[in-house]
């Protein structure tokens, strides 16, 4: 997940960039593809409809507690610079795997999507933890073992940090001379261990959003506002990353699949004529950009969705300022509409399967939550009945974690970490999807028991 905020005196600045770098044009639309390639595509095998949760290795974990086996990241550094809030140990999850897999076993999810931190794998360049691996590998062979399928995501968000050079942003983490080499390394390893019992694949969590707010936003490291000529060459960069990926995982295991995971808004044109214009083909960019280069090489074409927005200055400007039932915590507008274009337009747009990778609400009112899953869910069944191929649903998130710049505040969980046992303590969101997830098993064993 991510956020865009644009300051008041970045505001012209930010529509100038945009017009002198070329974003004043829509994005090009791929060739559409034709009904042989919509034929083929669907008969990749994913299996039933994917009821799952996704979280990630660096908002869940806790770090080593041996000082041997100590590693850092470049979201680390930006803490310790004072740039973000303090983590401490999240939820444990690194010590305590076990507490996160008894709470998907009692919603009974299907599938689960976590992520590897690249540090603690690496934490030298070129010099491989062969335990973390292990401890990651039992992860997945764990979930197996409970009847949950695992989703393994190679990379989300964070960099071993010695890719990143906060003195030269140019040179820091896609853009790192050494990252190409060290990033196929680091995938032909992590593949080769997993072995043939992990399948679902997801290269890269929201590559997309990321490089927006590190390179335009300056939010995230390496921190660069309005940098669009290093906003483009992190997004080649991390194109080519993803080819990569896909075609190692491929080798490794022909019968693996790859799953984009892109950060895709529902953005609504601005009513300002001309400056609405250019912040909305910047956006639709920036939804597209990364994904027009990889979704070739995708089985699956996985995105995040959380929120509609109009892609304008003022609509920027106002998002921590919204309260009330139409929008979370964080101040995105609450849109299951939005849901159901967006699956519409990448539908139309690639031809391939989808899955909704990530979809949820920062909220303390779990009753919102239960809404919020009611209206996206019913949004996917419209999409669904109306042909289009939607193959999964994620919701994120397990339990209320580290949500970056918003540390422990925006609280997206179907659950919450018991400070003394460390225990999930499931919400009544959590057991309103455990029942909509039996619900949907049951009448997929009666339709196989009627063929």
């Amino acid at each position: 997940m991510r956020s865009l905020r644009v300051g008041l005196p970045s505001i012209a600045a930010c529509a100038m960039a945009l017009v002198l770098t070329g974003c004043i044009s829509a994005p090009k639309t791929p060739p559409p593809p034709t009904a042989a390639q919509r034929a083929e595509w669907k008969k990749v095998k994913t299996g039933p409809f994917a009821w799952g949760i996704s979280t990630s290795s660096y908002q869940y974990e806790d770090p080593d507690l041996k000082p041997s086996d100590e590693f850092s990241t470049d979201w680390d550094i930006f803490i310790k610079q004072g740039a973000a809030p303090p983590k401490g140990n999240a939820l444990y999850t690194w010590s305590d795997f076990d507490k996160d897999l008894a709470a998907l076993k009692k919603i009974g999810v299907t599938h689960y999507r976590f992520s590897l931190e690249w540090g603690r794998i690496e934490p030298h360049e070129g010099v491989y933890d062969e335990q973390v691996i292990r401890r990651y590998v039992g992860m997945a062979r764990k979930l197996q073992v409970a009847g949950i399928e695992p989703v393994v995501c190679l990379w989300h968000f964070t960099f071993p940090d010695w890719l990143y050079d906060r003195k030269h942003p140019a040179r820091s983490n896609w853009l790192h001379p050494d990252f190409q080499a060290r990033w196929r390394a680091y995938v032909a390893k992590i593949v080769a261990a997993m072995g043939p019992s992990v399948r679902l694949y997801a290269p890269q969590n929201e590559p997309n959003g990321q490089i927006t707010t590190a390179y335009v936003g300056g939010m995230w490291p390496p921190a660069e506002t309005l940098n669009f000529r290093n906003y483009d060459r992190a997004i080649i960069a991390s194109a080519e990353a993803f080819r990569d990926a896909a075609a190692i995982i491929k080798r490794e295991n022909p019968h693996a699949l790859v799953i984009s995971v892109e950060a895709l808004p529902w953005w609504k044109r601005s009513p300002l004529p001309w400056l609405g214009t250019v912040f909305w083909n910047f956006m639709q960019q920036n939804n597209f950009d990364h994904l027009d280069r990889i979704y070739d090489v995708c089985d699956v074409i996985g995105f995040n969705y959380y929120y509609t927005q109009r892609a304008g200055p003022l609509s920027m400007l106002r998002i921590s300022y919204r309260h009330g039932p139409n929008y979370s915590m964080m101040g995105w507008k609450i849109d299951a509409n939005g849901l159901y274009q967006q699956i519409k337009l990448v539908g139309d747009r690639y031809g391939k399967p989808m899955m909704i990778t990530e979809n949820g609400v920062a909220t303390k009112k779990d009753q919102k939550r239960i809404d919020y899953i009611q209206t996206h869910l019913a949004a996917i069944a419209r999409a669904k009945a109306e042909g289009y191929d939607v193959r999964g649903y994620f919701h994120w998130s397990l339990a209320d974690n580290y949500e970056w710049h918003y540390g422990y505040t925006a609280t997206f969980g179907l659950s919450h970490m018991d400070p003394r046992t460390l225990d999930r303590i499931l919400k009544p969101s959590a057991y309103y999807y455990r029942d909509i997830i039996r619900e949907h098993k049951a009448l997929d064993r009666a339709r196989a028991e009627g063929n």
